[in-house]
C-alpha cells in the first residue's frame, strides 16, 4: 500500500515538474529582455497584442488599454518612431486593431505612424506576421507582464530581435489577472508546439 502511494506521489511529483517545463523555459528564454518603461531600449516598431473590446467594439477593454498607453507613451519618448496593433479584425468584440489605432491617435499618435495586422490572432501569428509579412527583425512588444514571458520568447526564438515592455493594467479585475496568468502559463505550451512544428499563420 505505501509502495503504492509513493509511486503514485512520484508520478504527481514528475508530472507537475512537466507541467511547469514550457513556462519555465520561457522566463529563462525571456529574462533579461523585459522591461518597464523608463528603462526600455529603442526600436524602430512597437507592437501592441489585441485583446477583447468593451461593450460595442469600438473601446478597448481596460487591459487592452493599459497598453496602448504604453505604446504611446514609448512613441512619445522617443524610443520608438511607429506602432503595430496586431489583433484580430473579425474578432467576436469588434474590429480589435481599428479600435487600437483609434485609441492611439487620440492619445498623440499620428495615424500614418501607425500599422495594423488584423491577422495577428494569436502571438505566434503575431510574431510570425511581424517577421514575414511586415519585414520586422528588431522591435519591443507591449503587453502585460505575464505575456511578455511567452511573446517575448515565441519572437526570438522566430529569429526576431525583441525586447518586451511592461504595460499597465490599473483599472483590471483581481479575478481577470489571475485568469490571464493561468491562461498563459498554459498557453506556453501550445507555444512550444507551435515553434516545434514551424506552424503556418492562421491555422492555430
Amino acid at each position: 500500500m505505501r509502495r503504492g502511494i509513493r509511486a503514485a506521489l512520484w508520478l504527481a511529483i514528475v508530472l507537475a515538474v512537466l507541467a511547469a517545463l514550457p513556462a519555465l523555459w520561457a522566463r529563462t528564454v525571456s529574462e533579461g529582455h523585459r522591461f518597464a518603461v523608463p528603462d526600455a531600449p529603442s526600436a524602430p516598431v512597437a507592437i501592441v497584442f489585441g485583446a477583447e473590446l468593451a461593450p460595442g467594439g469600438t473601446q478597448p477593454k481596460p487591459f487592452l488599454a493599459g497598453r496602448l498607453d504604453v505604446a504611446a507613451d514609448l512613441y512619445r519618448a522617443g524610443k520608438v518612431t511607429s506602432v503595430l496593433v496586431s489583433g484580430d479584425a473579425r474578432g467576436t468584440s469588434g474590429d480589435e486593431v481599428g479600435a487600437m489605432e483609434r485609441y492611439l491617435e487620440a492619445r498623440g499618435v499620428p495615424g500614418d505612424r501607425i500599422a495594423e495586422d488584423g491577422l495577428g490572432l494569436d502571438s505566434y501569428d503575431t510574431c510570425l506576421r511581424a517577421r514575414d509579412v511586415y519585414g520586422l527583425r528588431r522591435v519591443l512588444l507591449v503587453s502585460q507582464n505575464f505575456h511578455l514571458v511567452r511573446a517575448v520568447t515565441l519572437c526570438r526564438q522566430l529569429g526576431v530581435d525583441a525586447d518586451g515592455v511592461n504595460a499597465r493594467c490599473d483599472n483590471c479585475r483581481t479575478s481577470t489577472l489571475v485568469k490571464n496568468r493561468a491562461r498563459d502559463f498554459v498557453a506556453c505550451h501550445k507555444a512550444v508546439y507551435d515553434l516545434w512544428s514551424h506552424r503556418p499563420a492562421g491555422t492555430g
